[in-house]
């Protein structure tokens, strides 16, 4: 008889992880409280050649291709631009033209994840719980007082998760310190003069008393990673900036997660405009769609691997940010989980001649966890950590007289 897994959460890292297990011909069923799939936060993710090789172990080849028909190739972008509250350029990322990366939409990734799982996707069951039964073999209960049985369960629900709390006894991240907010803009929405000033690519500006704003280029039809368009299926249709604005927790800032919509775009720019940035530089948040523009907390576990995954490798495990809740600020987060499904289906794959034990397997798939948590953390967390030091007297003070320094001087090398 197969191994028997259930899945708790059915976001990226846990479609994932179905995927791979019902190709490899595993018993698994994946439990998630949405009732569909579409209806899900965030905009849009990177995936960079390392989760995209993960990825191809999980799913089918033809699921390959659309993934990258209606993705939006890094290749093609021109290189990010780093500007400052007022417009001026300070300057660029690296080159991006042997870059492998792709961003696709969340909605467009997790609607081909859940095909791959197919019916082993229940929709619409909330977990509330996980312990063992009375023969010790792992067990979810539901909010509706029903229950299931496993040889392995799985927790891929997130910040909040359910099943890592059980395991570690507590919670497994923090609030990082920022509250972010996001929406979606249409390239053709914005005037001719800030469209060359963006241009095809993503951005970050950051000025004084944490306020940022990261302006991320998507383009799956003009700049698709594969050129087929009877594959394409992505939401995004056109030239788009996805944006994420950022400001440092206080209770004013909490109070904007009261509001949605206009309401919250316009607090928004209130807020950029009271510290000082130009006009020209929140066009991309005066001419977004209103019903895009959400807000949310950014959270983080420790960087420090060794502090993730804190529990004795058993039948109960979980990956993605149920362990390593990684801000956005790397676009790191919804590969990672990628790369821990394929790893947890690769150590799972040596039980199967007997070789090793379930445990054993476990206990390898959460070392390498630790490592790769480790690495996405620490990186994210730079990005905070400069944001928030711009938060304090002297790294408000250190900001506002080193951007215009910094303009100038990109403005003298070119």
């Amino acid at each position: 008889m197969s191994m028997r897994v259930v899945v708790v959460g059915g976001g990226i890292g846990g479609l994932a992880l179905g995927a791979g297990l019902r190709r490899g011909g595993y018993q698994v069923a994946v439990f998630d409280r949405d009732t569909d799939v579409t209806a899900t936060g965030g905009y849009h993710i990177t995936l960079d050649q390392r989760a995209q090789s993960a990825l191809e172990r999980l799913v089918a080849p033809e699921i390959m291709r659309r993934l990258l028909a209606s993705g939006s190739a890094l290749r093609l972008r021109e290189r990010d631009a780093f500007w400052d509250r007022r417009g001026r350029l300070l300057g660029h990322g690296p080159d991006l033209t042997g870059s492998a990366s792709i961003d696709v939409d969340r909605i467009t990734l997790r609607t081909l994840l859940a095909e791959a799982v197919g019916e082993d996707l229940h929709l619409g069951r909330d977990v509330s719980g996980v312990d063992h039964d009375e023969h010790g073999r792992p067990r979810v209960a539901f909010a509706d007082g029903t229950s299931v049985t496993a040889d392995l369960v799985v927790g891929a629900d997130g910040t909040h998760s359910v099943v890592a709390r059980h395991l570690a006894a507590g919670p497994t991240n923090r609030p990082a310190g920022i509250i972010g907010f996001s929406g979606r803009t249409r390239r053709a929405d914005l005037s001719p003069a800030e469209q060359r000033r963006l241009g095809p690519r993503s951005a970050l500006a950051i000025g004084p008393r944490g306020a940022a704003l990261y302006i991320g280029f998507l383009d799956p039809v003009g700049n698709a990673a594969l050129d087929a368009p009877e594959l394409r299926m992505s939401v995004t249709t056109g030239p788009t900036y996805i944006w994420g604005a950022m400001f440092p927790e206080s209770a004013q800032t909490e109070s904007l997660r009261d509001l949605h919509g206009a309401q919250l775009q316009t607090a928004l720019l209130d807020r950029f405009r009271a510290r000082g940035w130009a006009d020209r530089t929140l066009e991309v948040i005066a001419r977004a769609d209103p019903a895009s523009v959400a807000a949310y907390r950014f959270n983080a576990a420790s960087t420090r691997a060794t502090d993730l995954a804190p529990w004795n490798a058993g039948r109960i495990t979980a990956l993605g940010d149920a362990v390593h809740a990684t801000p956005p600020t790397a676009g790191m987060g919804a590969g990672a989980a990628i790369r821990d499904a394929a790893d947890l289906l690769d150590q799972l794959t040596a039980t199967i001649d007997g070789t090793t034990t379930l445990a054993d397997a476990v206990g390898r798939f959460e070392a390498g966890m630790r490592q790769r948590g480790g690495e996405v953390l620490t990186l994210a967390m730079k990005t905070v950590r400069l944001i928030l030091a711009t938060d304090t007297t002297l790294g408000a003070a250190a900001t506002a007289v080193a951007t215009p320094i910094l303009a100038a001087a990109t403005r003298l090398r070119r």
